[in-house]
């Protein structure tokens, strides 16, 4: 019969660990991606100086180019509206001049009885006209995708 004993061969034991991931403020990120465009900088260098891989930084620049790296209500824009009275159903539908700068987009005209309709015209060209039954959800991705370079 064999005899089974548990024998401790385990002196000491290291627990190797990645480190704790460093948070970054927005102003951080941001004076650090400023930092790697002045010259005569190296953005290998800048990122040494400041403790963080080279990949990172290009990829804040990559951000900060996309107009990505900004607070949220920084990111918040401005966006044109037109409103106007409903058209009667004997009447032919009467709608005001254009946004500025929209003049050589295709416009379609409201069909008349049609209320609560909306023509949205994002900066890339693209027009979306919605009603008021629209998912507000659905109408976020799109427009998200629509504004997409």
């Amino acid at each position: 019969m064999t005899d089974h004993t548990a024998i401790s061969q385990v002196s000491r034991l290291e627990v190797i660990s990645t480190g704790a991931r460093r948070r970054w403020t927005l102003a951080e990120k941001q004076r650090i991606v400023a930092e790697s465009y002045s010259a005569p900088r190296v953005v290998s260098a800048t990122a040494r100086r400041n403790g963080l891989s080279a990949s990172q930084l290009f990829t804040w620049r990559r951000l900060a180019r996309a107009g990505r790296l900004i607070e949220a209500e920084e990111a918040a824009t401005f966006a044109p509206a037109i409103i106007s009275r409903e058209a009667s159903s004997t009447s032919s539908p009467s709608f005001p001049e254009r946004v500025e700068g929209t003049e050589n987009l295709p416009h379609a005209p409201c069909p008349v009885g049609v209320a609560g309709r909306i023509e949205i015209v994002l900066a890339w060209g693209h027009r979306v006209v919605v009603d008021n039954g629209v998912d507000s959800a659905a109408l976020a991705r799109v427009l998200a995708v629509l504004e997409r370079p």
